[in-house]
């Protein structure tokens, strides 16, 4: 799977989720599982046009179209250093076409960890000792 021509890790990017939005970035995670932890961060620096929904499934990323890409340099009144497109599932009955332009694109590999979603109970931690102290001659 490719994206703005830059090949991600081999993985399995199945659900995709927009975990931080501002002027100063724009960070997408991916995994098989957003629940506890994702594998992957897609981090576009300066966005300059978002539409995607906050959370999806399977993309299918691809080139924009000339359509596209005159309609961001129409907004934008310049042509975006980083563009990238894609269809998605976002829970509908068709896919929903994406577009995403900002200044720069990075790719992060790696386990992240995720904190409890807001109003969950963590789950409790190992004690160090499974009982009380053990007798001792």
């Amino acid at each position: 799977m490719e994206i703005a021509g830059r090949r991600l890790p081999e993985g399995s990017w199945w659900d995709w989720e927009i975990t931080a939005c501002d002027t100063g970035q724009l960070r997408l995670a991916a995994g098989y599982d957003l629940t506890h932890h994702h594998g992957l961060e897609v981090i576009f620096t300066d966005p300059l046009f978002v539409s995607c929904p906050p959370a999806f499934q399977d993309p299918v990323f691809r080139p924009p179209t000339p359509r596209e890409t005159a309609r961001l340099a129409r907004i934008l009144g310049e042509a975006a250093p980083v563009v990238v497109a894609f269809e998605a599932d976002a829970g509908g009955r068709e896919a929903v076409s994406c577009l995403v332009a900002a200044e720069a694109l990075a790719i992060r590999p790696g386990l992240v960890r995720r904190p409890p979603r807001a109003g969950a109970e963590a789950a409790p931690g190992p004690r160090e000792w499974p009982g009380p102290p053990l007798p001792t001659d």
